[in-house]
């Protein structure tokens, strides 16, 4: 029992309660309708459906996260994967339920990256040999892997990883073999203690030619003890900034022999005995996982942002900070009219306001763009079956740009809403600084966002000179142009490269036309400035590196307010046989969302006008009356539906685990009840008194509670 004990009396009026419950009163829609158009009733169903089974399930109690160092944290959460996975079994759970309770459990574990990686692996290269012998053990989790690509000197450059695979004709194996210290696989999760396959990316080789990175599935550890196997060394890499529920691990091997079935051979393979490599037919086929998981990133942002903002806005609605001299804040007692002055919520203030809104904003786009993604990386899934890579290289730039961007805006988002509830955001309780550690690594991780903005570039880049060759040959508005928005917004750039904005009021910044054209030109004047830089001036491609990066940010901001606007409009497309959600939205859902997105698109060009300004789009007399579009918005549009917009997000406190972001609003006596459990309270006097701090302030053993200080 705690020797801490707060005492049984209220925080002062009004109650936290009370205000949100005044906040969603006064809401202009429907949560519930809202809630339901983001993720559908099925998943809303299946939510409350999983939450009521794991809730309060021991293995998965969250009472005691805050509190526990590492390996307590590691033990716990393989406790929680292990109960996961007899769940899923009994309750014959599918993908979809598994990775929801994951969402809910909110935690990281051993056997995190055996779902995320080693299984969509399998599923897009192996063969039907491997699918029995591999992919149907792992379902049964007989199989725990992981993915093995990162090594200790090459993370982002694949195609510079040094492990090898060299085939042995005589006995038609592999030889694994790990030739450099820099060779050692490094970061992988899953590796350091629960895995016992990989798949190993590593570079093949074959009658003496190297062949580049290839993946093999490599047994590591015995299926009888787990101990590892001869010629394999591995381990954990020790604690990390957030993600210390993970075993993020190390391998290395000594000439490791395994047979040619390991090679993943859907797509590419070797001739037992002579040695012949059979190429891919396509040599970016790999891109495959990469695009699932990259295109799977921009829905994780939209998640992170979310309960940080969830978090955010609902305590800001409640955290009361001096009173408003030109508007004081006024309640009253509905039994006895009594009215009292109060201190002003500090969401009511403009700074908190343009902190927290546009951010719930970007949390609404991003759920746009991630279901668009999705969409994408389906239909290229779809279109490869059949020989058609033609999209392909789209969707792999589009999904390496929008990771870079997404990841990097929400990690940014989360910290900003954690700072955004003041002193209490940086208590764990709050539960933002443990989300924000573990959503750090998305930025690094699936690859490192400046350098995969790279990939963006150089496929813009192409785009942009083929557009310019077709014109000067005399092509006008090709089917390819009308279809791709990327060649549309170039089009209409090299239509017009001095195109003006004609806004001429705040209110006409709310038109959609307006801001897409304002990001349209913008990205496509800065990719001319690259291509005229790398072409024409000769200059380098490493001299370049900033101002692609900014291309591909400047593109991928495009992208994102476009989804966001075609979105509510319905226009967006939609998978076979499914009837697109927006349509049945009611007229007060569908103005919100606008809102939503006139918030999104302005606020971007109001934090970084410089490029806007620079391509020509935008003058100088613009800024004040996007200034002014943008707090006549927040203000009296959107700050009323704050607290109303974050419920639609629907995530239950058992996800947030946070004292001062619970539906309820009772924040401070959530606090106070955390604070009870903190270890160092369980008893009145620290342990360590008598050794350490009574010899300073006791030294005879004085009794009472005064000492006469000596003068």
């Amino acid at each position: 029992m705690s020797a801490l004990r707060f005492p049984k009396i209220p925080p002062s009026e009004p109650q936290g309660s009370d205000l949100l419950a005044w906040e969603r009163g006064r809401a202009s829609f429907d949560v519930h309708e809202l809630s339901t158009f983001l993720y559908g009733e099925a998943y809303l169903e299946r939510q409350k459906r999983i939450l009521s089974l794991i809730e309060h399930d021991p293995a998965f109690d969250k009472s005691q996260r805050y509190f526990l160092g590492r390996t307590e944290r590691f033990a716990a959460a393989l406790r929680k994967d292990h109960a996961l996975i007899k769940l899923a079994q009994k309750h014959r759970w599918g993908p979809d339920d598994l990775s929801q309770a994951d969402s809910l459990i909110t935690e990281a574990g051993p056997f995190g990256l055996h779902r995320a990686m080693f299984l969509p692996t399998l599923q897009a290269q192996a063969s039907k040999e491997q699918i029995e012998k591999f992919l149907k053990p792992a379902l049964r989790y007989e199989i725990i892997g992981c993915y093995a690509q990162t090594e200790l000197g090459h993370g982002s450059n694949v195609q510079g990883i040094e492990t090898t695979a060299t085939y042995i004709p005589e006995t038609d194996e592999f030889e694994l073999h790990t030739p450099y210290l820099t060779a050692c696989k490094w970061w992988i999760g899953g590796l350091g203690k629960a895995a016992n396959h990989a798949v190993v990316m590593a570079r093949l080789i074959s009658a003496g030619k190297d062949h580049g990175p290839h993946p093999f599935v490599v047994p590591i550890r015995s299926m009888e003890d787990h101990t590892l196997l001869p010629g394999v060394m591995a381990g954990d890499i020790g604690p990390k900034l957030g993600y210390n529920t993970t075993d993020n691990g190390c391998m290395w091997f000594d000439h490791y022999r395994i047979p040619r079935i390991s090679l993943l051979s859907k797509y590419s393979s070797i001739k037992p005995g002579t040695g012949e490599y059979i190429k891919p037919p396509n040599s970016k086929l790999s891109y495959g996982s990469m695009v699932l998981i990259r295109a799977s990133l921009v829905g994780g942002a939209r998640q992170g942002l979310a309960k940080a903002v969830t978090i955010a806005a609902r305590y800001s609605a409640i955290r009361r900070q001096f009173v408003d001299k030109d508007v004081p804040k006024v309640i009253e007692d509905s039994s006895s009219h009594k009215k009292t002055v109060v201190e002003t919520p500090v969401l009511d203030y403009s700074t908190q306001q343009y902190r927290i809104l546009p951010l719930i904003a970007t949390s609404y786009a991003f759920f746009f763009t991630s279901k668009e993604m999705m969409r994408l990386y389906n239909v290229n899934v779809h279109n490869m079956t059949s020989g058609d890579f033609s999209l392909l290289a789209d969707v792999h730039a589009s999904s390496s740009g929008l990771k870079s961007l997404t990841t990097t805006m929400a990690a940014a988002g989360i910290e900003e809403c954690r700072r955004c509830c003041g002193g209490h955001g940086f208590s764990s309780f709050s539960g933002l600084p443990l989300l924000l550690q573990d959503y750090v690594p998305n930025v690094t991780w699936e690859g490192d966002n400046y350098i995969l903005s790279q990939q963006t570039g150089r496929y813009l880049f192409k785009s942009f000179r083929e557009l310019v060759a077709k014109r000067a040959s005399g092509e006008r508005n090709t089917a390819l142009q009308i279809n791709n928005p990327t060649l549309a917004y170039m089009n209409a750039y090299l239509e017009n490269p001095s195109l003006k904005c004609p806004v001429t009021s705040a209110v006409q910044f709310h038109n959609p036309e307006i801001q897409l054209t304002a990001f349209g030109h913008r990205a496509a004047h800065l990719v001319a400035q690259v291509v005229h830089a790398l072409d024409v001036e000769k200059r380098t491609w490493n001299s370049m590196l900033v101002d692609i990066y900014n291309v591909s940010t400047a593109h991928c901001q495009f992208v994102l307010v476009q989804n966001f606007i075609l979105g509510i409009r319905g226009e967006m497309p939609q998978p076979n046989g499914v009837v697109d959600p927006t349509a049945s939205l009611s007229s007060s859902a569908k103005q919100v969302l606008t809102r939503l997105s006139d918030l999104f698109a302005l606020h971007m060009i109001h934090k970084e006008p410089g490029q806007f300004l620079a391509s020509g789009y935008l003058e100088a007399k613009h800024l004040k009356w996007l200034g002014e579009a943008i707090m006549e918005l927040m203000e009296k549009k959107i700050r009323p539906d704050a607290v109303a917009l974050v419920d639609a997000f629907a995530f239950p406190d058992y996800m947030l685990h946070s004292a001062i972001g619970a539906y309820d609003g009772k924040i401070y006596e959530r606090y106070t009840e955390m604070a009870t459990h903190e270890p160092l309270n369980k008893t009145e006097v620290v342990a360590g008194y008598e050794q350490y701090i009574k010899p300073f302030t006791n030294p005879k053993g004085l009794k009472g509670h005064l000492v006469q200080s000596r003068l």
